[in-house]
């Protein structure tokens, strides 16, 4: 039979000490000691209480790829470029790709065509209209406040679009000039949005690009289109009216009233919202949409990219066809 001591003693080892498990103090069995559990709880409530962890915000940086060979971009690519990154808070990069032209010479064609000269001359002309871009685009976003870090490239004329794919990887928005009559343009969207694994803001690089607060989003409910939106999350944000556009008679859709429920979830993420559906008729699907964009005074619109390469040649999907052939307002492409 166990004594008053021996009872008291089981009844201590029952009661045990505090230990700390995971910020949360709990009992440990191995200590019969009532005393050290008194010491250890006032140890802890002296100990000053853990600081919440830094968040560090990472700032958003825009890369802007210039063409200079065979056709170079507008000089006044410059003030669209940097009003495009100014409202979204980020830093712009601009990169230049000039043409390094193999030399495939041989003594007849040195004899008769001075062909090294020629190659010389086209390359110091690439250099100097790069250099003249650079110049344009300091100016601006100094002007305008825009933190700017710039880079000369130089690619074959075939790896031209991709070399800009690639330097467009180690930043978070891609920015193309395009313009009707320039084919160089043309190619490097086709190869920043389809190869650099980042959105891709196209833009008139010779029209004002003015205040992108009505934003509209493509939506057909589908990867890229879902895709498209979380990337142009910096804009919609920012714009004072997002509208949902579907076109119902393109293809079939995953569901009805699809466009209304992405509003939903843009409203009830604080951004005003609303939803439409249209027909394209006998319009191409880029044309219907970009025409309805404009005509409800959208300044941006957000899509899915779609198409892949095949041996280098793009096969691209109807809507993005038609946006780099026939670009009407800025466009935001997510491949």
């Amino acid at each position: 039979m166990a004594t008053n001591d021996q009872a008291d003693n089981q009844s201590n080892s029952r009661a045990g000490t505090i230990g700390p498990v995971g910020g949360v103090f709990a009992l440990d069995q191995s200590s019969p000691c009532p005393l050290q559990l008194q010491k250890m709880v006032e140890t802890v409530a002296d100990r000053p209480l853990p600081q919440a962890s830094k968040v560090n915000l990472m700032k958003l940086i825009a890369s802007l790829s210039l063409a200079t060979y065979p056709d170079g971009n507008s000089p006044s690519i410059a003030s669209s470029a940097v009003a495009l990154v100014k409202p979204i808070d980020a830093a712009l990069h601009a990169a230049v790709i000039n043409v390094d032209i193999p030399d495939v010479s041989n003594a007849l064609s040195k004899y008769l065509l001075d062909l090294p000269y020629k190659i010389q001359e086209v390359e110091a002309s690439s250099r100097k209209r790069g250099k003249d871009l650079l110049e344009a685009i300091a100016q601006e976003a100094m002007r305008a406040g825009v933190t700017l870090t710039t880079q000369e490239l130089a690619a074959p004329p075939a790896f031209m679009g991709d070399t800009a794919a690639e330097q467009c990887r180690y930043f978070d928005i891609c920015l193309v000039g395009w313009a009707s009559d320039n084919e160089t343009a043309r190619m490097t969207a086709e190869a920043v949005v389809f190869g650099s694994g980042r959105p891709t803001l196209i833009f008139p690089d010779s029209a004002e690009v003015g205040v992108l607060d009505h934003v509209v989003i493509a939506w057909d409910g589908s990867r890229v289109a879902a895709r498209a939106v979380a990337d142009a999350r910096p804009f919609l944000e920012r714009a004072s009216t997002v509208t949902v556009v579907t076109v119902t008679d393109e293809k079939p859709l995953p569901g009805h009233g699809i466009g209304e429920r992405l509003a939903l979830g843009l409203r009830t993420r604080g951004v005003v919202a609303g939803a439409t559906s249209i027909q394209a008729g006998d319009r191409s699907i880029g044309i219907a949409l970009q025409e309805h964009a404009l005509g409800l005074g959208g300044k941006l619109l957000v899509m899915g990219g779609y198409g892949h390469s095949r041996v280098r040649d793009f096969v691209l999907g109807g809507a993005t066809e038609d946006i780099l052939t026939d670009l009407r307002l800025p466009v935001l492409l997510s491949h």
